[in-house]
Parts: C-alpha cells; structure tokens; sequence
C-alpha cells in the first residue's frame, strides 16, 4: 500500500509543467555558456533556472518538504536532512553533454521518505520522454510501461560504463569490454535510467555522487531489479554535501548483478 502522501507528491512532480514544456532546456540546448566548478564538473544558467523553478513548484505545494540540489549552497557546508520527505534534484545530469551539444543528459527529481529513495522522475532529453515511477507504481518510459532486461549476460549485452575518475578502477573497462559490449554516454541517471527502461542490460559505476542516482534508484527497484553498493550505500540520506565521496554500485537484474560482481571479482 503506497502512502497517500507518497501519492500525492508524486502526482505533482510527474505533472510539473517543467516536464510537460522543458522549452528552456531544449532552446540553450549547444548554445548555454558554462563555467567550471571547484571540483571540476561544469555548470551553466540553465542548471541553475531548472533547479530554481522546480523547487519553487513543488516548495509551493509541500512547504514542510527539503529541497536539496546540486547546483545550491556550491560554498556551504553539508546540510542534515531532517523533514520526513525531502526531494534531491539534478537539474542536468551530463551538463558537460548539454553545453556540448550532446544529447545525452537529463533532469532527475528524487523524492525521498526517512532518507530512502520512493520515487523518480527523469526527462530524457535524448528521447524527450518521462521516465517515471517507484516501488509499488511500476515504471513508465515514454507512456509504457516497462521491466528490467533479465540475464543471463553474453557477448551481445549492453553495460553502461563511466571512465572511472579513481584510475585505480580502469582495469575494471577491459574486463568488461572482453564480454559484453560498453555504452559510456556521459549520463550516470540514463546509464541507470535505461537499466530500469529495459533498454540496457546493466551499470558498472565508480563516479557518481547522491544527486547523480537518486532518482534511477527507485525506478530500477520498481522495475524488478537491484543496485548493489560497493563503497558504502548512501541511503537511507542523513545529509546532502557536495563534498561526498564517490559512490561506486553495479546495477541489473538480480543475475546481472551477480555476474557483474563475478566478473569484477567484487564482494
């Protein structure tokens, strides 16, 4: 039985008129000026703009609610998560993409109860479609519904794969690549995303932090299949810093999961 709390904000979030006309988005798409973060990573108005007008959506709608971001508090230090429901946004996920002219990014809203990610919501720009859902709600992308590619792996399976900003991990790609087939599309919640949209087989991840999976979580729990944590698991969230340190996670059907960690000779 979902909470009827759970229910009412997830109907919200899917309704935003952010998804339903993402103009902003698709008219900088290639053409937004950006600039570098401390650690890094890029950024641009359109992050920005995206963050602001969801928070202030939602904000309107569940007062009591947290909002965390990652392009908010860029100086401050981690805030505690308190309120029982809190939503965790990034606003572009692959901005290196987007400022590019790439399509390959999205914005992903997480609603979070206690901590535990209930629901996501994903607009692909690639696609231009909703990926949505959570346990207990299935998952739709694109208006069908939809499940987890189920194993077992072979030379014709598809792996999302990130270069690993820890090198020590690099090993892990020739691995990989020996057996299946690698798809490294600069989005850490599509490479997730697509697992539960049962257009990819699997996800070996050493980079991401909470914002970057938060919402792909539930939609790969909803659709039948499991993220195994290797570094330790970010949920239930206690705080939200800017400063974490990676996360890394494979992610499938519970057999994909398995052969993934047999592969990589992980625990």
């Amino acid at each position: 039985m979902i909470a009827p709390e759970i229910l009412q904000r997830s109907t919200a979030a899917q309704a935003g008129r952010h998804w339903r006309k993402p103009a902003l988005m698709h008219r900088e798409f290639g053409r937004v000026e950006s600039r570098w973060k401390q650690d890094g990573t890029r950024v641009t108005a359109v992050d920005v703009a995206i963050s602001e007008n969801i928070f202030r959506e939602l904000g309107a709608q569940f007062p009591d609610d947290q909002f965390f971001s990652e392009e908010s508090d860029q100086q401050g230090a981690p805030r505690r998560r308190t309120a029982r429901f809190a939503w965790v946004l990034d606003p572009i996920d692959g901005t290196n993409n987007y400022a590019l002219g790439l399509p390959n990014c999205a914005i992903a809203l997480a609603l979070l109860e206690h901590g535990q990610p209930v629901y996501g919501v994903i607009y692909d720009l690639a696609g231009r479609q909703l990926i949505h859902g959570g346990p207990g709600m299935g998952v739709q992308c694109g208006g069908r519904q939809t499940r987890v590619r189920t194993g077992p792996l072979d030379a014709q399976s598809l792996i999302g794969f990130h270069s690993p900003y820890d090198k020590r991990h690099a090993p892990h790609a020739a691995v990989l690549a020996e057996h299946y087939k690698l798809r490294g599309l600069g989005s850490s919640t599509l490479h997730l995303a697509y697992v539960a949209a049962g257009l990819i087989d699997g996800v070996v991840d050493h980079n991401v932090k909470v914002w970057d999976i938060a919402a792909a979580v539930p939609l790969v729990v909803a659709a039948g299949g499991q993220v195994d944590f290797i570094t330790p698991t970010p949920f239930p969230m206690e705080q939200f810093d800017l400063g974490m340190e990676r996360i890394f996670y494979v992610a499938g059907s519970p057999a994909v999961c398995t052969q993934l960690r047999a592969a990589l000779s992980l625990p």
